[in-house]
């Protein structure tokens, strides 16, 4: 696991009038400071890949559909820094993901349907001064493969 990240599986509590979770709680200490909430929906097969950030914490959480998430670590005093992680997160999976700044992150929608991913930061977006360095998909440096292979 890259030095830093945080996966925390979720617990869904579940009855007759549906279920509920605790996504994260302020006593977890997870964020450092709270800056935004977003909320993005993306079509099935949707790469949204790389991009890090410099002065940003990022905690994501899918509360629908699927996604294949990936790390790089870009961090140059990091002691994971180049490994890559992948998790599976969403309605399969319920489960949180902290992104530490410096780390590459990105996803692929699993599955037939959308995913949404629902994400808080340490900083604000700042359109004049934004605070995202992007990668491609597809960037030699972390030679991720984003086929799924069948057995």
């Amino acid at each position: 696991m890259i030095d830093g990240v945080v996966f925390k599986k979720l617990k869904k509590y579940c009855d007759d009038r549906g279920t509920f979770m605790e996504v994260v709680r302020d006593d977890e200490e997870l964020l450092e400071r709270f800056g935004q909430l977003s909320a993005s929906m993306s079509y099935p097969g949707v790469i949204k890949a790389f991009h890090y950030h410099d002065r940003q914490d990022d905690l994501w959480y899918f509360p629908v559909g699927n996604a294949q998430v990936v790390l790089y670590d870009k961090r140059p005093d990091s002691s994971t820094l180049g490994n890559t992680d992948v998790y599976y997160m969403g309605e399969e999976n319920p489960s949180l993901l902290f992104i530490p700044k410096g780390v590459a992150h990105g996803y692929r929608v699993l599955g037939n349907r959308p995913a949404m991913i629902v994400y808080l930061t340490t900083q604000s977006y700042q359109a004049n001064a934004p605070d995202e360095h992007r990668l491609p998909f597809d960037d030699p440096e972390i030679g991720f493969d984003w086929n799924t292979r069948y057995r």
